[in-house]
Protein backbone atom coordinates (compact mmCIF):
# COMPACT_ATOMS: atom_id res chain seq x y z
CA UNK A 1 0.00 0.00 0.00
CA UNK A 2 2.25 2.58 -1.27
CA UNK A 3 0.98 5.60 -0.61
CA UNK A 4 -0.39 5.08 2.06
CA UNK A 5 2.30 4.06 3.86
CA UNK A 6 4.67 6.59 2.14
CA UNK A 7 2.74 9.52 2.77
CA UNK A 8 1.57 8.82 6.19
CA UNK A 9 4.93 10.90 7.54
CA UNK A 10 3.18 13.92 5.74
CA UNK A 11 -0.38 13.63 5.54
CA UNK A 12 -0.26 14.34 9.18
CA UNK A 13 0.60 18.07 7.98
CA UNK A 14 -2.53 18.36 6.39
CA UNK A 15 -4.66 17.01 8.98
CA UNK A 16 -4.43 19.50 11.51
CA UNK A 17 -7.42 20.68 8.91
CA UNK A 18 -8.11 18.18 6.60
CA UNK A 19 -10.30 15.70 9.19
CA UNK A 20 -13.05 13.60 7.95
CA UNK A 21 -15.92 15.66 9.61
CA UNK A 22 -18.53 14.07 7.64
CA UNK A 23 -20.71 17.34 8.25
CA UNK A 24 -21.56 20.09 6.64
CA UNK A 25 -19.14 19.96 4.09
CA UNK A 26 -15.90 20.38 4.43
CA UNK A 27 -14.72 20.69 8.87
CA UNK A 28 -17.95 22.38 10.11
CA UNK A 29 -20.59 21.63 12.46
CA UNK A 30 -24.09 23.55 11.50
CA UNK A 31 -26.04 21.38 14.06
CA UNK A 32 -26.12 23.73 17.16
CA UNK A 33 -29.44 23.24 18.42
CA UNK A 34 -31.92 20.10 18.54
CA UNK A 35 -35.11 22.02 17.11
CA UNK A 36 -33.23 23.31 14.08
CA UNK A 37 -31.25 20.06 13.62
CA UNK A 38 -34.90 18.54 13.37
CA UNK A 39 -35.95 20.76 10.67
CA UNK A 40 -32.45 20.43 8.74
CA UNK A 41 -30.94 23.28 10.14
CA UNK A 42 -33.51 25.25 8.12
CA UNK A 43 -33.97 27.50 10.77
CA UNK A 44 -32.48 31.44 9.82
CA UNK A 45 -35.86 32.92 9.45
CA UNK A 46 -37.64 31.07 12.08
CA UNK A 47 -34.79 31.46 14.91
CA UNK A 48 -37.23 31.74 17.40
CA UNK A 49 -35.33 29.79 20.36
CA UNK A 50 -32.26 30.81 22.49
CA UNK A 51 -30.16 28.96 19.99
CA UNK A 52 -30.76 32.10 17.55
CA UNK A 53 -27.48 33.10 19.07
CA UNK A 54 -25.50 30.66 16.92
CA UNK A 55 -28.53 30.88 13.76
CA UNK A 56 -29.01 34.59 13.84
CA UNK A 57 -29.04 36.64 16.29
CA UNK A 58 -32.06 39.06 15.61
CA UNK A 59 -34.11 35.83 16.47
CA UNK A 60 -33.40 37.22 20.28
CA UNK A 61 -36.01 39.80 20.04
CA UNK A 62 -39.37 38.03 21.21
CA UNK A 63 -38.05 35.79 23.41
CA UNK A 64 -39.90 37.03 26.98
CA UNK A 65 -38.12 36.79 30.60
CA UNK A 66 -35.11 34.55 31.12
CA UNK A 67 -34.39 31.63 28.82
CA UNK A 68 -31.62 28.45 29.38
CA UNK A 69 -31.09 25.91 26.33
CA UNK A 70 -28.05 23.44 26.52
CA UNK A 71 -27.26 19.99 24.78
CA UNK A 72 -25.49 17.99 23.03
CA UNK A 73 -24.80 15.95 19.44
CA UNK A 74 -23.82 12.45 19.73
CA UNK A 75 -22.39 12.54 16.22
CA UNK A 76 -21.16 8.80 14.83
CA UNK A 77 -19.35 8.68 11.41
CA UNK A 78 -18.25 6.07 9.03
CA UNK A 79 -15.73 6.09 6.27
CA UNK A 80 -14.79 2.81 3.71
CA UNK A 81 -11.81 2.80 1.57
CA UNK A 82 -12.00 0.03 -1.15
CA UNK A 83 -9.23 0.27 -3.71
CA UNK A 84 -8.42 -0.48 -6.76
CA UNK A 85 -5.96 -0.87 -9.45
CA UNK A 86 -2.96 -0.85 -9.36
CA UNK A 87 -3.94 -1.86 -5.35
CA UNK A 88 -5.17 -5.05 -4.54
CA UNK A 89 -8.58 -5.27 -3.06
CA UNK A 90 -7.12 -6.32 0.27
CA UNK A 91 -5.85 -2.90 0.42
CA UNK A 92 -9.04 -1.57 1.72
CA UNK A 93 -10.24 -0.74 5.22
CA UNK A 94 -12.44 1.63 7.32
CA UNK A 95 -11.82 4.06 9.67
CA UNK A 96 -11.94 3.32 13.36
CA UNK A 97 -15.29 3.56 15.08
CA UNK A 98 -15.66 6.99 16.62
CA UNK A 99 -18.35 9.01 18.30
CA UNK A 100 -17.97 12.75 19.05
CA UNK A 101 -20.04 14.80 21.32
CA UNK A 102 -20.08 18.21 20.36
CA UNK A 103 -21.91 20.63 22.86
CA UNK A 104 -24.27 24.00 22.88
CA UNK A 105 -25.44 25.81 25.86
CA UNK A 106 -27.21 29.02 25.51
CA UNK A 107 -28.91 31.79 27.73
CA UNK A 108 -31.09 34.70 26.85
CA UNK A 109 -32.53 37.81 28.82
CA UNK A 110 -34.91 39.88 27.92
CA UNK A 111 -33.68 43.52 29.11
CA UNK A 112 -37.18 45.43 27.63
CA UNK A 113 -39.57 45.11 24.53
CA UNK A 114 -37.00 46.26 21.93
CA UNK A 115 -33.55 44.38 23.36
CA UNK A 116 -32.80 40.94 24.31
CA UNK A 117 -29.52 39.80 25.24
CA UNK A 118 -27.84 36.65 25.32
CA UNK A 119 -24.42 34.22 25.90
CA UNK A 120 -23.53 30.80 23.83
CA UNK A 121 -20.59 28.71 23.85
CA UNK A 122 -20.79 26.09 20.74
CA UNK A 123 -18.57 23.85 18.87
CA UNK A 124 -19.23 24.93 15.77
CA UNK A 125 -15.96 23.32 13.72
CA UNK A 126 -14.27 20.24 14.42
CA UNK A 127 -14.28 16.39 14.99
CA UNK A 128 -11.64 14.21 13.86
CA UNK A 129 -10.50 10.81 11.88
CA UNK A 130 -8.91 7.67 12.89
CA UNK A 131 -7.56 5.65 10.23
CA UNK A 132 -5.91 2.07 11.13
CA UNK A 133 -2.75 0.77 9.88
CA UNK A 134 -0.80 0.88 7.72
CA UNK A 135 -2.30 4.33 7.51
CA UNK A 136 -2.57 4.98 11.48
CA UNK A 137 -2.84 8.23 11.52
CA UNK A 138 -5.38 9.66 14.38
CA UNK A 139 -6.33 13.38 14.02
CA UNK A 140 -9.09 15.68 16.28
CA UNK A 141 -9.55 19.00 15.66
CA UNK A 142 -11.83 20.90 18.20
CA UNK A 143 -13.35 24.97 18.43
CA UNK A 144 -15.29 26.65 20.95
CA UNK A 145 -17.02 29.67 20.68
CA UNK A 146 -18.17 31.99 23.76
CA UNK A 147 -20.64 34.31 21.61
CA UNK A 148 -22.27 37.06 23.61
CA UNK A 149 -25.19 38.55 21.47
CA UNK A 150 -27.53 41.58 21.63
CA UNK A 151 -30.73 41.65 19.54
CA UNK A 152 -32.74 44.92 19.00
CA UNK A 153 -36.01 45.61 17.16
CA UNK A 154 -36.20 48.51 15.26
CA UNK A 155 -39.95 48.15 14.32
CA UNK A 156 -43.14 45.93 14.43
CA UNK A 157 -41.56 44.01 11.33
CA UNK A 158 -37.94 44.36 11.31
CA UNK A 159 -35.28 43.51 14.13
CA UNK A 160 -31.72 43.05 13.77
CA UNK A 161 -28.85 41.05 16.00
CA UNK A 162 -25.28 40.96 16.88
CA UNK A 163 -22.54 38.50 18.17
CA UNK A 164 -18.81 38.51 18.73
CA UNK A 165 -17.54 35.83 19.73
CA UNK A 166 -13.64 34.97 21.74
CA UNK A 167 -12.65 31.66 19.56
CA UNK A 168 -10.43 28.60 21.39
CA UNK A 169 -9.16 26.30 19.13
CA UNK A 170 -7.11 22.45 19.33
CA UNK A 171 -5.78 20.34 17.60
CA UNK A 172 -3.96 17.04 17.99
CA UNK A 173 -2.44 14.70 15.44
CA UNK A 174 -0.56 11.43 15.61
CA UNK A 175 0.83 9.87 12.43
CA UNK A 176 3.53 6.99 12.17
CA UNK A 177 6.74 9.00 13.79
CA UNK A 178 4.73 12.20 13.88
CA UNK A 179 2.46 14.04 16.84
CA UNK A 180 1.08 17.86 16.98
CA UNK A 181 -0.48 19.47 19.71
CA UNK A 182 -1.32 22.93 19.67
CA UNK A 183 -3.79 25.33 20.46
CA UNK A 184 -5.08 29.26 19.52
CA UNK A 185 -7.47 31.60 19.51
CA UNK A 186 -9.38 34.76 17.54
CA UNK A 187 -12.35 36.65 17.24
CA UNK A 188 -14.87 36.10 15.14
CA UNK A 189 -18.26 38.35 14.51
CA UNK A 190 -22.19 37.64 13.41
CA UNK A 191 -24.81 39.58 12.52
CA UNK A 192 -28.40 39.02 11.55
CA UNK A 193 -31.58 40.39 10.33
CA UNK A 194 -35.25 39.40 10.51
CA UNK A 195 -37.93 40.74 8.60
CA UNK A 196 -42.13 40.05 8.60
CA UNK A 197 -42.94 40.47 4.86
CA UNK A 198 -46.60 40.04 5.50
CA UNK A 199 -48.66 37.64 8.29
CA UNK A 200 -47.31 34.35 8.49
CA UNK A 201 -44.15 35.05 6.36
CA UNK A 202 -40.70 36.40 7.47
CA UNK A 203 -37.33 36.29 5.93
CA UNK A 204 -33.93 36.03 7.84
CA UNK A 205 -30.66 37.31 6.95
CA UNK A 206 -27.67 36.45 8.63
CA UNK A 207 -23.86 36.04 8.20
CA UNK A 208 -20.33 35.09 10.43
CA UNK A 209 -17.21 36.55 9.37
CA UNK A 210 -14.31 34.32 8.51
CA UNK A 211 -11.86 33.53 11.42
CA UNK A 212 -8.19 32.58 11.43
CA UNK A 213 -6.98 31.13 14.33
CA UNK A 214 -3.38 30.27 14.37
CA UNK A 215 -2.47 27.11 16.45
CA UNK A 216 1.16 26.46 17.70
CA UNK A 217 2.34 24.23 19.72
CA UNK A 218 4.18 20.68 20.55
CA UNK A 219 5.97 19.22 16.95
CA UNK A 220 7.58 15.62 16.50
CA UNK A 221 8.74 15.32 12.91
CA UNK A 222 10.55 12.05 11.32
CA UNK A 223 13.52 13.41 9.22
CA UNK A 224 17.28 11.98 7.37
CA UNK A 225 18.31 12.50 11.14
CA UNK A 226 16.02 10.74 13.42
CA UNK A 227 12.94 11.80 15.41
CA UNK A 228 13.36 15.63 15.96
CA UNK A 229 11.25 17.66 18.50
CA UNK A 230 10.47 21.49 18.09
CA UNK A 231 7.48 23.63 17.80
CA UNK A 232 5.26 24.29 14.69
CA UNK A 233 1.82 26.38 14.12
CA UNK A 234 -0.72 26.48 11.28
CA UNK A 235 -3.36 28.94 10.73
CA UNK A 236 -6.25 27.33 10.20
CA UNK A 237 -9.52 29.43 8.40
CA UNK A 238 -13.04 28.81 9.82
CA UNK A 239 -15.07 30.08 6.25
CA UNK A 240 -17.42 32.75 6.46
CA UNK A 241 -21.31 31.87 6.55
CA UNK A 242 -23.97 33.45 4.68
CA UNK A 243 -27.53 32.84 5.20
CA UNK A 244 -31.02 33.54 3.77
CA UNK A 245 -34.16 31.67 4.24
CA UNK A 246 -37.82 32.54 4.45
CA UNK A 247 -40.60 30.75 6.87
CA UNK A 248 -44.02 30.61 6.03
CA UNK A 249 -47.21 29.93 7.98
CA UNK A 250 -49.09 27.36 6.02
CA UNK A 251 -51.62 27.38 8.88
CA UNK A 252 -51.45 27.95 12.37
CA UNK A 253 -49.61 24.64 13.37
CA UNK A 254 -47.60 24.27 10.41
CA UNK A 255 -44.82 26.06 9.46
CA UNK A 256 -42.29 25.20 6.96
CA UNK A 257 -39.03 27.20 6.07
CA UNK A 258 -36.43 26.84 3.18
CA UNK A 259 -32.79 28.24 3.46
CA UNK A 260 -29.77 28.55 1.29
CA UNK A 261 -26.24 28.69 2.78
CA UNK A 262 -23.15 29.75 1.14
CA UNK A 263 -20.17 28.69 3.09
CA UNK A 264 -16.53 30.52 1.83
CA UNK A 265 -14.31 27.57 1.61
CA UNK A 266 -13.11 29.46 -0.95
CA UNK A 267 -10.84 30.92 2.12
CA UNK A 268 -8.94 27.33 2.42
CA UNK A 269 -6.46 28.22 -0.06
CA UNK A 270 -3.28 26.69 1.53
CA UNK A 271 -2.24 24.60 4.90
CA UNK A 272 0.82 26.02 5.50
CA UNK A 273 3.10 24.20 8.54
CA UNK A 274 6.09 26.58 10.08
CA UNK A 275 8.37 24.41 11.77
CA UNK A 276 11.43 24.62 14.13
CA UNK A 277 13.16 21.61 15.12
CA UNK A 278 16.47 23.21 16.30
CA UNK A 279 20.06 22.99 15.26
CA UNK A 280 21.08 21.48 12.15
CA UNK A 281 17.58 21.21 11.06
CA UNK A 282 17.03 25.16 9.46
CA UNK A 283 13.37 26.25 10.32
CA UNK A 284 11.29 26.42 7.34
CA UNK A 285 7.86 26.36 5.80
CA UNK A 286 5.72 23.13 4.38
CA UNK A 287 2.96 24.76 1.60
CA UNK A 288 0.26 22.42 1.08
CA UNK A 289 -2.13 24.05 -1.18
CA UNK A 290 -5.74 23.05 -1.29
CA UNK A 291 -7.40 25.45 -3.17
CA UNK A 292 -11.39 24.74 -2.60
CA UNK A 293 -14.42 26.08 -3.78
CA UNK A 294 -17.42 28.00 -2.33
CA UNK A 295 -19.74 25.79 -0.96
CA UNK A 296 -23.65 25.80 -1.47
CA UNK A 297 -25.98 24.11 1.05
CA UNK A 298 -30.14 23.92 0.57
CA UNK A 299 -31.95 23.50 3.29
CA UNK A 300 -35.63 22.77 3.89
CA UNK A 301 -37.58 21.98 7.24
CA UNK A 302 -40.81 22.23 8.97
CA UNK A 303 -42.53 22.02 12.28
CA UNK A 304 -45.93 20.84 13.13
CA UNK A 305 -47.78 21.47 16.63
CA UNK A 306 -49.62 17.82 16.93
CA UNK A 307 -51.01 19.26 20.49
CA UNK A 308 -50.13 21.89 23.17
CA UNK A 309 -47.03 19.46 24.65
CA UNK A 310 -46.14 17.91 21.63
CA UNK A 311 -44.06 19.66 18.31
CA UNK A 312 -43.05 17.42 15.57
CA UNK A 313 -40.58 18.26 12.57
CA UNK A 314 -38.81 16.72 9.49
CA UNK A 315 -36.17 17.97 7.62
CA UNK A 316 -33.89 17.70 4.15
CA UNK A 317 -30.39 19.13 3.53
CA UNK A 318 -28.81 19.08 0.16
CA UNK A 319 -25.09 19.93 0.60
CA UNK A 320 -22.50 20.02 -2.42
CA UNK A 321 -18.80 19.46 -1.34
CA UNK A 322 -15.88 22.45 -1.79
CA UNK A 323 -13.67 20.00 -2.56
CA UNK A 324 -12.67 18.33 -6.01
CA UNK A 325 -11.82 15.06 -6.86
CA UNK A 326 -8.33 16.11 -7.28
CA UNK A 327 -8.14 17.13 -3.46
CA UNK A 328 -9.00 14.55 -2.08
CA UNK A 329 -7.18 12.90 0.39
CA UNK A 330 -7.88 9.87 3.10
CA UNK A 331 -8.17 12.64 5.61
CA UNK A 332 -10.89 14.11 4.73
CA UNK A 333 -13.02 11.93 1.34
CA UNK A 334 -15.59 14.58 1.10
CA UNK A 335 -18.52 14.61 -1.12
CA UNK A 336 -21.96 15.40 -1.87
CA UNK A 337 -24.35 14.68 0.49
CA UNK A 338 -28.03 14.48 1.35
CA UNK A 339 -29.24 14.25 5.25
CA UNK A 340 -32.76 13.38 6.00
CA UNK A 341 -33.83 14.51 9.91
CA UNK A 342 -36.68 13.94 11.87
CA UNK A 343 -37.08 15.48 15.34
CA UNK A 344 -39.80 16.80 17.77
CA UNK A 345 -40.34 18.77 21.23
CA UNK A 346 -41.99 17.84 24.37
CA UNK A 347 -43.64 20.48 26.72
CA UNK A 348 -43.30 19.21 30.31
CA UNK A 349 -44.71 22.35 32.16
CA UNK A 350 -45.13 26.05 31.53
CA UNK A 351 -40.83 26.01 32.28
CA UNK A 352 -39.60 22.63 31.14
CA UNK A 353 -39.43 21.28 27.49
CA UNK A 354 -37.08 18.89 25.50
CA UNK A 355 -36.36 18.79 21.90
CA UNK A 356 -34.98 15.86 20.38
CA UNK A 357 -33.57 14.94 16.94
CA UNK A 358 -32.09 12.23 14.41
CA UNK A 359 -30.19 13.47 11.27
CA UNK A 360 -29.32 10.12 8.93
CA UNK A 361 -26.10 11.74 6.48
CA UNK A 362 -25.47 10.11 3.43
CA UNK A 363 -22.65 10.78 1.31
CA UNK A 364 -21.96 10.33 -2.60
CA UNK A 365 -19.55 7.56 -3.19
CA UNK A 366 -16.23 9.47 -4.54
CA UNK A 367 -13.71 7.35 -6.91
CA UNK A 368 -10.23 8.76 -7.16
CA UNK A 369 -7.24 8.06 -9.11
CA UNK A 370 -3.50 8.34 -8.58
CA UNK A 371 -3.02 11.36 -10.67
CA UNK A 372 -0.99 12.97 -8.06
CA UNK A 373 1.16 12.52 -4.87
CA UNK A 374 -1.70 12.68 -2.04
CA UNK A 375 -4.51 10.70 -4.10
CA UNK A 376 -4.70 6.78 -3.43
CA UNK A 377 -6.64 5.25 -5.95
CA UNK A 378 -9.96 3.89 -5.06
CA UNK A 379 -13.82 4.74 -3.85
CA UNK A 380 -14.41 6.39 -0.25
CA UNK A 381 -18.16 5.93 1.00
CA UNK A 382 -19.27 7.54 3.88
CA UNK A 383 -22.19 8.08 6.45
CA UNK A 384 -22.81 9.31 9.71
CA UNK A 385 -25.57 9.42 12.33
CA UNK A 386 -26.56 12.26 14.34
CA UNK A 387 -28.65 12.12 17.64
CA UNK A 388 -29.39 15.86 19.00
CA UNK A 389 -30.69 16.32 22.52
CA UNK A 390 -31.94 19.65 24.33
CA UNK A 391 -33.26 21.06 27.74
CA UNK A 392 -34.62 24.38 27.91
CA UNK A 393 -36.32 26.30 30.71
CA UNK A 394 -37.60 29.56 31.03
CA UNK A 395 -38.05 31.53 34.13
Amino acid sequence: MKNFSQHAAWTFVLSVLVVCTVLAGGYQIGEQGARAVGMGGAFVANASDPSAIYYNPAGLVGQTGINVLGGFDLIMPSTKFAATAPLPSSYSMSTNSQVFTPINVYGTYQVDDDMVVGLGIFNPFGLGTDWPAPLSTNTSISTFYFNPSIGYKINEDLSVGLGISFVYGSVSITAPGETFDATGSGFNINIGAKYKVMPGLTVGLSYRIETDVKLSGDLTMSTALGSKKGTGDVTVPMPGNLQIGAAYDVMPELTVEADLQYVQWGAFESLDLNYNLGSPIPAGTQAQPQMWDDGITVRVGGEYKYSPEITLRAGLIIDLTPQGISKTTPMLPDADRTDISLGGSYKIDDNWHVDASYMLVLFADKTVGSTNIYLTPGTYSSTAHVFSVNVGYAF
